[in-house]
């Protein structure tokens, strides 16, 4: 029986080993995927444990991505341009590093009714979770894509970062006063405490939605301020979570599950 596992701390809260079930009975897989929290001062040795004792792979979450992208052995263009690996594989040679958050954002971002081709993007935040979804977003030829955070520098150099890839610019959160969009992300983390960035009203198009990449069994804060803002759609990141696993498991195993019945599975119900 092959063993995986997710790695994080906090841990408690990850969804991963029921999707990573629901997939493995989907497909008839003969697979274990636990969930093992680390010390935050020794991801490294964790993952040498779990090696050692015969895990096949990893997925990585907060906040080891950027500790996984300097343990990797290898790295998979996409990683490297993250800048961080949320998918490690076990091989004879050592660790391959992947990261498959942004193609699970686009994935789910396809399920909406909003087209990604020619849109007007605002992407909140400039850490880690963001620059980890730019390529595949600019991939997807956006009319413009517009990183705003706190600190309008952050977002600026990471524009700049990225830049060679299509239509990218940021600022400050101030900046927003009086633009449209007809799509906003949210990638911060303010919804850990259950708040929402400092936004100025007026900013969606009409039409236009609202996602979230964080997710919860209730409501996000962000998901909250598109509605009350008028959003045409809101949604939160459990369809990102499914779909970037989904691509994990078809890296370990060579079998991409379907991910409809899996998000059927987990979405509460209202």
């Amino acid at each position: 029986m092959d063993h995986y596992a997710v790695i994080g701390h906090p841990i408690g809260h990850s969804k991963s080993p029921q999707i990573h079930t629901l997939f493995a009975r989907q497909t008839g897989q003969e697979m274990v995927y636990e969930a093992v929290l680390a010390p935050e001062d020794d991801f490294p040795g964790t993952v040498r444990r779990l090696v050692d004792a015969g895990y096949r792979g990893f997925s990585v979450t907060v906040p080891f991505k950027h500790e996984a992208f300097e343990l990797a052995d290898t790295l998979t263009d996409r990683a490297r341009r993250a800048g961080a690996v949320n998918t490690l594989t076990v091989t004879a040679d050592g660790l391959d590093g992947d990261n498959t958050d942004g193609l699970g954002l686009v994935a789910d971002l396809k399920r909406q009714p909003t087209p990604l081709a020619g849109s007007r993007i605002l992407l909140l935040g400039a850490g880690g979770a963001v620059r980890g979804v730019l390529a595949p977003l600019l991939a997807e030829g956006p009319a413009r894509l517009h990183i705003a955070n706190r600190t309008a520098a952050k977002a600026q150099d990471l524009a700049r970062d990225f830049a060679d890839l299509g239509p990218v610019s940021g600022s400050g959160l101030e900046a927003l006063a009086g633009e449209s969009h007809d799509l906003i992300i949210n990638g911060t983390a303010a919804g850990l405490s259950d708040e929402t960035p400092p936004l100025p009203a007026g900013l969606l198009a009409p039409g236009a939605g609202c996602y979230d990449m964080m997710y919860g069994d209730t409501p996000t804060a962000f998901v909250r301020w598109g509605d009350a803002q008028g959003a045409a759609w809101t949604r939160d990141g459990l369809g990102m979570l499914v779909e970037q696993a989904a691509e994990a498991f078809a890296i370990w195993r060579g079998q991409r599950p379907q991910t409809d019945p899996v998000m059927e599975a987990l979405r509460p119900r209202s």
